[in-house]
């Protein structure tokens, strides 16, 4: 059975009625109770005292106090018995209530038990009692320019080009102090765009806030943590970068950020909905119009103030300067140097030392630098090249392969001349040339053969091969085995491959004219040919 308490007004007016004559149907109509409810009043009345006959000066404050204490049921606690034996199990109603248990099953189960309340009786001692609804307490709103609330809200399906839809995003951002609002629309919810968005909203409020407060977001939250929430590398470089501090919201705790989830609900059903788009770009222009003159201009529920007079009166001259110009999102990743001492960032190679082959290092590339970190510490930086190019600082390579690697004429030949002059000398002649990389095996092999018989014997094979004009490796290798280097000219020669008959040598006397007429030069040319032929004297 369900009761509703008559007041004392209600009381009054059926008492009155009935002083007037008027029957029990009327009397319940006029003061709006049940005609049973109207009877108990009027029987406690007239056993009081009231009389039709002596008028409405009757009804004084005593008078009613009795007929209400008659009629009512004794209730120190304004409840009734339904109540109290609800009050008696209150530790297992809680118990279910807390396990999720719904009330109507709740009141199943204590039937079963013999106790039969009214449904609405249940729900109010659920609620009251055993902490089935929550108070909530308003919370005041920071100095202006303070805080500012951000939160990703789903719009629904515009077209994307190409004939597809996607879902359109919306990162709502709104300031505490004034409920001044920006809107960045996207697509998707990364980190590039959270921080377009964030850049925008800077230009568009014209500075920034001191504190934002996020929801839980995967680009800006690591880690949640309801005291010690772990921001993102990259978020949090942001942040140092713009000067504000982050505050995340508490898991599944909406309340932490009340502003701007009322605000989410406000662009979805104030600009969204019912409307058409042509595309992303129509989406953002309309957004803007519509945060001008709607969003911005309106009187707002809460505050019953224009969001646009209180920002620009009251927190537009609180905020932090706006950035001077766009922020470069880095890129960072975790990479693992390779065997030839280089790290792929962003699908270009860089140089690290030598001795961290095999190591994990972390990685930053911004638009113009890549900086390598071991262990927190800045270990590397080089200038940021296209996807394919290789950044190498010969100092990061294992000592002697500097020349190797990068191809070094002069390095090449300097390490030779560490051998005698000649050496390096005969390394300049191997080098000499448009193509002097196709000659490095061979200066590598001079200088092998100068470590392997000695700088002396290797300086004078040289010595003796650059007097021959003589620029094969194989021939100063020949002269060292048979330890030639110091021989004679004629010995320098045969060791050299110059001297004596050739194989296919012929003897002169078998080449001859066809008439059988020798032909001998002699000194002197031409003059001396003809005093040969005539011995007169030349006139």
């Amino acid at each position: 059975m369900v009761f509703r308490e008559v007041s004392v007004i209600e009381v009054h007016e059926v008492l009155r009625a009935w002083l007037a004559g008027k029957s029990e149907r009327a009397v319940a109509g006029q003061a709006g109770v049940d005609r049973k409810t109207g009877r108990r009043y009027v029987t406690a009345a007239v056993a009081a005292g009231l009389t039709r006959e002596g008028g409405e000066g009757q009804l004084t404050d005593e008078l009613i106090g009795q007929v209400v204490s008659v009629v009512r049921p004794v209730r120190p606690d304004g409840h009734g018995q339904g109540w109290a034996e609800l009050e008696a199990r209150r530790e297992q109603i809680a118990g279910w209530v807390d396990d999720g248990v719904p009330v109507v099953k709740i009141g199943i189960l204590l039937g079963r038990q013999g106790v039969v309340v009214a449904e609405r009786t249940l729900h109010r001692f659920a609620a009251e009692r055993c902490g089935g609804k929550k108070v909530t307490t308003p919370v005041d709103d920071g100095p202006p320019g303070s805080e500012l609330q951000i939160d990703f809200g789903d719009l629904g399906l515009i077209p994307a080009g190409e004939g597809k839809r996607r879902k359109l995003r919306a990162l709502v951002l709104t300031a505490c102090f004034s409920r001044y609002m920006f809107v960045y629309l996207t697509f998707s919810m990364t980190l590039e765009e959270v921080i377009a968005g964030c850049e925008e909203a800077w230009m568009f409020f014209g500075g920034v806030f001191r504190v934002v407060i996020p929801d839980n977001m995967s680009p800006v939250v690591a880690k949640a943590d309801a005291v010690n929430p772990r921001l993102t590398r990259e978020w949090l470089e942001y942040s140092q970068a713009r000067g504000f501090a982050t505050d995340p919201a508490r898991v599944r705790s909406p309340q932490d950020k009340g502003r701007v989830e009322s605000g989410v609900k406000y662009v979805q059903g104030s600009f969204f909905a019912g409307e058409d788009f042509l595309d992303l770009a129509d989406a953002r222009s309309r957004v803007a119009a519509w945060l001008a003159g709607t969003a911005n201009a309106r009187v707002h529920g809460t505050t019953r103030q224009v969001p646009a007079v209180v920002f620009a009166a009251q927190e537009a001259g609180c905020l932090l300067p706006a950035p001077g110009e766009r922020y470069q999102v880095p890129y960072w990743a975790q990479v693992k140097v390779h065997v030839d001492y280089h790290v792929q960032v962003a699908r270009a190679l860089y140089s690290v030392p030598w001795r961290l082959a095999g190591a994990k290092v972390m990685a930053r590339a911004d638009e113009h630098l890549v900086k390598i970190y071991l262990r927190d510490q800045l270990i590397k930086t080089h200038p940021r090249k296209r996807p394919g190019g290789r950044s190498t600082d010969v100092s990061d390579m294992p000592p002697g392969v500097q020349g190797y690697a990068t191809r070094s004429v002069d390095r090449i030949a300097g390490q030779a001349a560490c051998y005698g002059d000649s050496v390096g000398a005969y390394a300049r002649r191997l080098l000499d040339g448009d193509q002097p990389w196709m000659m490095m095996r061979s200066a590598y092999r001079l200088i092998g053969l100068a470590k392997r018989y000695g700088a002396g014997a290797a300086d004078a094979a040289c010595a003796r091969a650059l007097e021959v004009d003589v620029i094969d490796v194989s021939k100063i290798e020949s002269m060292l085995k048979r330890a030639t280097e110091n021989a004679p000219g004629a010995d320098l020669a045969a060791a050299a491959g110059s001297g004596g008959p050739g194989r296919f040598a012929r003897d002169p006397a078998e080449y001859a004219t066809a008439t059988g007429v020798r032909l001998r030069v002699m000194p002197g040319g031409a003059a001396a040919a003809g005093h040969d032929g005539d011995d007169s004297p030349p006139a």
